[in-house]
């Protein structure tokens, strides 16, 4: 751990610099936020009341007020923009048109103008004001919830070097671990390869989908799941920034979905909770981890999907997938170095001295772009800080896909489209290019949450 803290003080120091105190307080937190999502093979409609009762707030309404309000206020501001005079034309037209009407001088021009600025600044003003605001907890004296200690790299799993995407020649088959503080520029000397960026505005929500938090500042803990009526539990605890991937997918009626890192099997539960897919295939490398995910969909869900061949668990590399154009929709929730993890526990801890050697892979996203149909979006994942591991591997794997594979992406710019979760969610503004990363606050301390949406168009 204290060798963890170490590199992380040493590179996110120069990667996040003056923030980065601050993103280290709420690491060393030991209690980070979690999110709850209601689990509808139990009683969905008490669930939710339950959870509401609690003060926690349904994440999609949220979500529809936040964006109606910007979305009214973006409105204002474009009618008061019409009415602003920017240039010397305009100012000329604008006096002819006056003194065919009546007489005026510049002084009522200028009047008008500052009228026209000074009712601006009024609406602005009023905007600033009208916040969203805060529910209070009914409940504070919560149980607690254990952290999930399941991303983790496995040592025992033969995984080729991250450090292989730029340069290949230079760091391909070094025999020393090399620390991402070492070869950050390394991403940087790989930028000037172009790729598609495209923007989007809007975040998805699938109907059936309920997730519940608690408010900006509040650090109440959800109690432990019941189970319902039909013998499941009533909602799956996971980060807060977990949902995002999901939600980025975009997952409609009739998708056929791969997890392919999927243990312990928060995100693949989610999926299933959006009752949208047609097919759902869970898959991990290892039996254990294989053995949680069966031991969560048991727990949580009903035996309709594997009655009606709707969710199928497998075990195996990711890498070695090979059914090519059956999937429209794929997650990559890529094992990485887990840096809540690894600052709270040395079990499995990436930083262990027998662990130097260890390396993590960017093949297995490059085989999703593969496997997905044309059309079809892939979501890459992490839960790490590290712009190597973040950027950079979308930026080494989309550029090998062009040019081992001939395959087109482009990549899906959401900042517009999460807007509206500002209020629960820090997204990280500087050292992203491509995707959008969910930064730890003490506010709201969950993440971080790294998340990249391609889509395949060739």
């Amino acid at each position: 751990m204290d060798k963890a803290l170490e590199h992380f003080d040493d590179f996110y120091a120069s990667v996040y610099e003056d923030t980065w105190p601050d993103i280290r307080c709420a690491l060393l937190e030991e209690e980070s936020k979690y999110m709850a999502i209601v689990n509808n093979f139990s009683d969905t409609e008490r669930v939710r009341s339950n959870l509401e009762l609690l003060g926690a707030i349904n994440l999609k309404s949220l979500y529809n007020l936040r964006k109606e309000k910007l979305d009214a206020k973006a409105k204002r501001r474009a009618k008061i923009d019409t009415l602003q005079i920017k240039n010397p034309e305009e100012v000329e037209i604008f006096k002819d048109k006056l003194t065919e009407l009546q007489p005026v001088n510049l002084n009522n021009y200028r009047d008008l103008c500052e009228s026209l600025n000074a009712k601006r600044s009024e609406l602005e003003k009023s905007d600033e004001q009208n916040e969203f605001v805060e529910l209070l907890s009914i409940d504070k004296n919560l149980n607690e919830v254990n952290l999930d200690h399941d991303r983790i790299v496995d040592p025992s799993v033969n995984l080729s070097s991250l450090q292989e995407y730029v340069p290949v020649t230079e760091i391909k088959g070094m025999d020393e671990w090399v620390m991402n503080s070492d070869h950050y520029k390394f991403y940087h000397k790989g930028e000037d390869f172009n790729i598609n960026v495209e923007r989007e505005f809007v975040l998805p929500f699938p109907e059936h989908l309920h997730a519940y938090s608690f408010e900006k500042g509040n650090k109440a803990i959800f109690p432990s799941a019941k189970k319902g009526s039909t013998g499941v539990s009533d909602y799956y605890l996971f980060d807060g920034g977990s949902i995002l991937p999901i939600l980025a997918l975009d997952i409609k009626l009739g998708d056929t979905v791969l997890d392919m890192c999927a243990a312990p099997g928060g995100k693949a539960l989610t999926i299933l909770q959006t009752l949208m897919p047609r097919l759902l295939v869970v898959n991990d490398i290892k039996e254990s981890k294989v053995n949680k995910i069966k031991m969560i969909m048991n727990q949580y869900t009903s035996d309709i999907y594997k009655g009606e061949n709707m969710l199928i668990i497998k075990q195996g590399d990711a890498r070695r997938i090979d059914e090519t154009g059956v999937y429209n929709k794929i997650l990559v929730d890529v094992p990485c170095t887990v840096d809540r993890h690894v600052l709270h526990s040395d079990v499995d801890n990436l930083f262990k001295p027998n662990r130097v050697k260890e390396r993590l892979t960017i093949p297995t996203i490059q085989n999703a772009l593969k496997l997905v149909t044309v059309g079809g979006t892939v979501v890459y994942s992490t839960c790490t800080l590290s712009p190597v591991q973040n950027d950079g591997v979308i930026q080494a794997t989309l550029q090998k896909a062009w040019q081992e594979n001939d395959i087109v992406t482009v990549v899906k710019d959401m900042t517009k489209a999460l807007l509206p979760l500002r209020y629960l969610y820090n997204f990280g503004k500087n050292n992203v290019k491509y995707g959008h990363i969910v930064i730890p606050t003490i506010q709201n301390n969950w993440g971080p949450m790294y998340f990249c949406k391609i889509v395949k168009v060739q």
